[in-house]
């Protein structure tokens, strides 16, 4: 990012430590409030992310920034029999784990509290690893991709589903609008932290997505990248390998 956002602008902490005590608060109503803010669309865009690692037929997954769960969840379609969830906020993996507890899936899936920047695991020890809407949080960009393409096995996937900026008229304007003045309003209207919102908009405008994305994933050394702009290019799927 070339500009560095974050959700309290409270220069005397990281810009991790701020992601998440946001998460933290927004926990509890952030499912239903994401469903609302995404029309319900950001569930079809999951789907085509778990499609994506079905097809590399992976036995271990990691989910960073794994939120809830919801990707992770839906991750056990792919038939793997060890799937990680990791996250910073403690809050947002306690909600997840309620919900796999539900779905009886605690033996598939794990939810661990954990920096994207310093994995816990081992080199080449997962076959697949996935982040939906998380790597515009990462306080250093380069360094979260990094220890991602450490931890993935030779060959593997990576799948990235991240927010982006339509740039064909209407699109782009609509877009535009909707960010700066609908998203932080219903976040207000529904959140306890009036910050999250406006700070979820702006991070995603001033991330490099598209082609500019890719080139930072060739720096970090991956290779095959390819992007799908999803909804008119409201969000794109980035896929490479190791």
């Amino acid at each position: 990012m070339s500009k560095k956002i974050t959700p309290y602008n409270d220069s005397s902490r990281t810009k991790k430590e701020q992601v998440a005590e946001m998460f933290d608060t927004i926990s509890g109503n952030y499912d239903g409030l994401n469903r609302v803010i995404s029309f319900g669309i950001d569930i079809k865009w999951r789907n085509k992310v778990v499609k994506l690692v079905s097809n590399t037929k992976p036995q271990r997954i990691l989910d960073v920034a794994t939120g809830t769960g919801d990707l992770a969840i839906s991750l056990t379609k792919t038939g793997a029999t060890e799937i990680i969830g990791l996250d910073i906020s403690a809050g947002m993996l306690e909600v997840g784990k309620h919900k796999i507890k539900a779905k009886n899936l605690d033996s598939i899936i794990s939810m661990v509290q954990a920096d994207s920047e310093n994995l816990p695991y081992k080199d080449d020890y997962f076959d697949a690893i996935t982040v939906a809407f998380g790597v515009r949080n990462f306080e250093n960009l380069e360094k979260g991709l990094s220890e991602i393409y450490r931890v993935l096995k030779p060959g593997g996937i990576f799948v990235v589903l991240e927010t982006s900026v339509p740039t064909k008229t209407p699109y782009k304007q609509g877009y535009k609008f909707y960010c700066s003045k609908i998203l932080p309003t219903i976040g207000k209207l529904f959140s306890k932290d009036r910050s999250a919102y406006a700070y979820l908009s702006e991070s995603a405008a001033a991330f490099p997505y598209g082609e500019q994305f890719n080139n930072i994933l060739e720096k970090i050394g991956f290779i095959e990248m390819e992007d799908k702009p999803q909804t008119f290019g409201v969000a794109t799927i980035y896929t490479a390998t190791k």
